[in-house]
């Protein structure tokens, strides 16, 4: 029998999308990390979030779901518990995605729109808050998952593969719960940015007309610092938010049409259109979460100065990150901050780190004294510091988690 093409082209399409989506989350995780880029802390914390949820996406909807699920069909992944939890993870990880690109919209209008609440919201441990708090809320909301499905057989007491619990999705519960998640992933996050974005431009445009009134006509062939810099921002913004609509959108329409029409469930017709269109969706879906690297690189002069650096020379750029990491181990550890001495530590050159933090580990341990002579321990004494599928057993199609 031949394989229908829409199947054909998922198999070629999610293994190339995996090869290029996760490197590329990782390189994006580990620049914006070391805090080179020229970003503030807050927007640099919102974008390694963002990348960190892309990574998860490419981990569990892609590559374990699209791709091991269906390459593997009789392993520990037909397991219906690891069945539960793959598809648990599929719909979390996605929410976690979609809502933190909303947390960086709402970040940037907070930034640009409210000059009195700023001071309060944009600072690193309001982020770190928000983030978390995001996290764990979508944690609790996607629970009903686990009571949603149920085991497609049982052999030799062991449930395998699973498929749609129909009394959970025909209650008033499980019906709400699946227009919830539709709303919550597509349609309220696609509202909530439009209208941040708006209200943005809005407010730049009215600062803009402003400032140039101010600054007069004899400055209007100099640059503008402020302006060039909102320009950047602004850039950034929309490029992030506008791709990620744009991919979503197609998924967005599906969701909500095969909920008016009750098409959830496709029964092994792979040439229905709207199982064209679902999957369709699914493949933009999933591309979003590889394409804020490109943006990244085409917007963000140092990230993209960074990023050539790893792609050129990959064993100078780790070897740099190792020395960072090392360095802030050991600050940690031994609390330079305390002494007066930090700027020392900043400013010497590699070879004298290891000499120079010995040294006032040494001194901390005699009362504060960091010109005595370290003991000959042989080498550099602080050197050891590092401190299933859809398709079941039987290949009859099992529908997605709704959402």
């Amino acid at each position: 029998m031949e394989r229908p093409t829409i199947l054909l082209i998922t198999d070629i399409y999610y293994p190339i999308l995996a090869t290029f989506g996760v490197p590329a989350n990782i390189m994006t995780i580990v620049i914006l990390s070391r805090g080179n880029c020229g970003l503030s802390k807050c927007i640099s914390g919102y974008m390694v979030a963002m990348a960190t949820a892309d990574l998860l996406v490419m981990i569990f909807n892609v590559i374990m779901y699209h791709i091991f699920s269906y390459l593997f069909v009789l392993s520990f992944l037909s397991y219906t518990a690891v069945c539960k939890f793959n598809l648990y993870m599929n719909a979390t990880t996605l929410n976690v995605s979609v809502w933190f690109t909303v947390l960086f919209t709402f970040d940037r209008f907070v930034a640009i729109c409210c000059e009195k609440f700023k001071a309060k919201y944009c600072i690193v441990r309001t982020v770190a808050s928000v983030l978390t708090t995001v996290t764990v809320l979508h944690c609790l909301k996607d629970i009903p998952f686990w009571f949603a499905y149920e085991p497609e057989r049982i052999i030799n007491n062991i449930h395998w593969g699973c498929r749609i619990r129909v009394e959970f999705f025909s209650s008033p519960a499980g019906v709400a719960f699946s227009w919830l998640e539709s709303i919550f992933m597509t349609w309220l996050p696609f509202a909530l940015i439009l209208l941040f974005n708006c209200l943005t431009v809005k407010r730049i445009l009215m600062a803009n007309r402003a400032r140039r009134g101010l600054r007069g006509h004899s400055s209007e062939n100099q640059s503008d610092p402020e302006m060039e810099s909102r320009r950047k921002s602004i850039i950034l913004l929309f490029t992030v938010s506008g791709s990620f609509i744009l991919l979503w959108m197609t998924a967005g329409v599906s969701f909500l049409t095969t909920r008016l029409t009750s098409t959830a469930q496709y029964l092994g017709d792979y040439s229905a259109p709207a199982y064209i269109a679902t999957e369709t969706g699914y493949m933009l879906m999933y591309l979003s979460s590889c394409t804020n690297t490109c943006i990244y690189a085409a917007t963000q002069t140092k990230f993209r100065e960074e990023l050539k650096q790893v792609m050129t020379s990959p064993l100078t750029f780790i070897l740099t990150l190792e020395s960072e990491n090392i360095f802030s181990i050991v600050c940690r550890v031994f609390d330079v901050c305390r002494f007066p001495r930090v700027n020392r530590i900043v400013a010497c050159g590699k070879n004298e780190f290891y000499s120079l933090a010995t040294t006032l580990y040494i001194g901390t341990m005699q009362g504060g004294d960091t010109n005595q002579t370290p003991p000959d321990t042989g080498g550099p004494m602080l050197a050891g510091l590092r401190v299933p599928g859809g398709r079941g057993l039987s290949g009859a199609w099992v529908s997605r988690p709704v959402k």
